[in-house]
């Protein structure tokens, strides 16, 4: 994906710190206090322009949603989204996925959704690829205990490597679609990949994925 340089960018995201959260490594541990309620929080890696997520707080109000995007390009239309809609469980970080642990504490967010995340087809990218193993450890220092993730994307190779991965990571795979707009399910939110995707007719796959990690 080709990004068009914003110059604004970062001004825009600086003037919404009600919703792009500036400072995000002092709440760690506290976003709780930042949503202002004990409501679970449930993060998305690789937000994108934010379609997912706010229609996720929307569908949720009960549940926090942090979107977490490195390029701020593209966070800003995510940022607009939340602005737009006025969401009090909505908020975004613009900031590394690969630094998630200096964020949030551990036991703090219940789920990780992955949504039509850079597949990195070349062999040698496999550990930047968002199911690789060091990224399911990351996940699971912050995850509650039996926590979950929800990915989806339309790449048949990055399914199925992302499959054999959370399998030889150890976690269960829950519900499982080869073709998720053919199937019973219920509640989906679209991405905007997954809009111009499917659109096409291509097939959009999606897994949940859960961590055998409960307290015994």
């Amino acid at each position: 994906m080709r990004l068009r340089h914003k110059p604004w960018a970062s001004d825009f995201i600086a003037e919404h710190s009600q919703y792009a959260i500036s400072n995000p490594e002092e709440y760690k541990g506290k976003w709780n206090e930042v949503f202002g309620n004990q409501n679970p929080i449930h993060i998305e890696v690789g937000t994108g322009k934010g379609q997912f997520l706010a229609g996720m707080a929307q569908q949720n109000p009960d549940i926090n949603y942090l979107g977490i995007e490195l390029f701020d390009s593209v966070i800003v239309a995510a940022i607009q989204k939340a602005v737009d809609l006025e969401l009090p469980n909505f908020k975004l970080l613009n900031v590394n996925a690969n630094d998630l642990t200096n964020y949030f504490d551990h036991n703090e967010i219940e789920r990780v959704y992955l949504n039509f995340s850079d597949p990195w087809p070349k062999v040698r990218h496999a550990k930047r690829r968002l199911t690789y193993k060091s990224f399911l450890s990351l996940y699971e220092t912050i995850l509650v205990k039996g926590g979950e993730i929800h990915f989806k994307t339309d790449n048949q190779g990055l399914f199925e490597y992302s499959l054999i991965s959370f399998s030889e990571y150890g976690l269960q795979l829950k519900f499982l679609s080869l073709d998720l707009h053919a199937s019973n399910y219920e509640g989906n939110i679209m991405t905007e990949y997954e809009e111009k995707f499917s659109g096409k007719g291509q097939r959009i796959y999606r897994v949940e994925a859960k961590y055998m990690n409960e307290e015994k």
